[in-house]
């Protein structure tokens, strides 16, 4: 027998199904005995990743009905295909938000969570075609911004980055009604099939462009303007985590960067705290930032140098040994 297999009970199973399902209950109710305060979601229900992964291809699809959603929508049938889609998906929407409200608020009456659930989709439902509106400038900046790309089409097919912030643009709207779960399983969606992680409590401008995107983490509380352009691995990250008297870290507080119209980060940049990266910057790659930067700076490696410039692009190959000191 190798080393690697497991050793066989007496009676030829590989496994005692009683001990281990025995086993795994003395654990989850250990686990509920201490934390009842935040207990697992059971007998109400809790939403559904799988089923928030279908309703969201499905407003993908009723976005953009000729390039996200199914093959047989062409122009002809287009409208009834978007009108079916949002019927469908709304609907399903509502119920996830409605499991999650159930829990969220145990004390409130099912009349009250009914209302609460109804103001939610509402407001998420009036909210597509403005979300539209700004995703056609993320597209558009996309296809601006990469020499590489042959057509909007192309970009709205492949780019990872357009798919992440289709997402964030939907969960954030979300987040903001007061579904804040579901908007993070719908933006962990996204972080799983991407690897972009944008938490949808994150604002971000028009015209936003997230170039390649492997790596991409923007944080809770960050801020970001319009025609804001990062490649990948750029970090905007907290730099430090409060603590309340039992322990605790603090909630709610913003710890993430505000990032200013115009800004161009550069791959493995990571930016922490609450600083500002002021209007026109530019940030090289793999810089360490933990302070605010001048709009109109260039920062960059191997130094952290800094030079204030009215010019958008990064100097060639440039280092200056004097900037060691900054």
């Amino acid at each position: 027998m190798m080393d690697d297999e497991p050793i066989p009970l007496v009676d030829g199973q590989y496994w005692d199904i009683e001990a281990l399902a025995r086993d795994l209950r003395v654990a989850r109710e250990g686990w509920r005995a201490a934390h009842r305060n935040h207990s697992e979601h059971g007998e109400i229900g809790f939403p559904s990743r799988l089923r928030l992964e279908k309703i969201i291809a499905a407003l993908c699809g009723a976005l953009f009905p000729l390039r996200l959603g199914p093959s047989f929508v062409r122009a002809h049938n287009e409208q009834a295909f978007v009108a079916e889609s949002l019927q469908t998906a709304l609907s399903r929407l509502y119920g996830q938000i409605r499991l999650e409200l159930g829990y969220a608020q145990p004390e409130a009456s099912p009349h009250e969570i009914e209302l609460e659930v109804a103001r939610i989709i509402s407001g998420f439902a009036s909210a597509l075609p403005d979300i539209r509106r700004v995703l056609d400038q993320d597209v558009e900046a996309a296809y601006v911004g990469d020499p590489a790309a042959r057509s909007v089409d192309e970009v709205l097919l492949c780019y990872p980055g357009v798919l992440a912030i289709i997402h964030h643009r939907l969960s954030h709207r979300l987040y903001e009604l007061g579904a804040p779960l579901v908007a993070r399983i719908i933006s962990e969606i996204a972080h799983s099939e991407t690897g972009i992680d944008i938490h949808p409590g994150a604002r971000i401008g028009s015209s936003f462009f997230i170039d390649h995107g492997s790596g991409v983490v923007i944080g809770e509380t960050a801020i970001i303007g319009d025609r804001v352009r990062l490649y990948q691995a750029v970090t905007l990250g907290a730099r430090s985590f409060p603590v309340d008297a039992t322990g605790i870290l603090t909630k709610g507080l913003d710890r993430h960067p505000v990032v200013e119209d115009d800004v161009v980060i550069y791959s493995g940049a990571t930016i922490l705290g609450r600083v500002t990266i002021g209007r026109g910057a530019i940030i090289g790659g793999n810089v360490w930032l933990t302070e605010s930067v001048p709009p109109g700076s260039v920062i960059h490696q191997a130094f952290a140098e800094r030079e204030t410039t009215s010019g958008a692009q990064l100097p060639a190959g440039h280092i200056n040994l004097e900037a060691a000191a900054i």
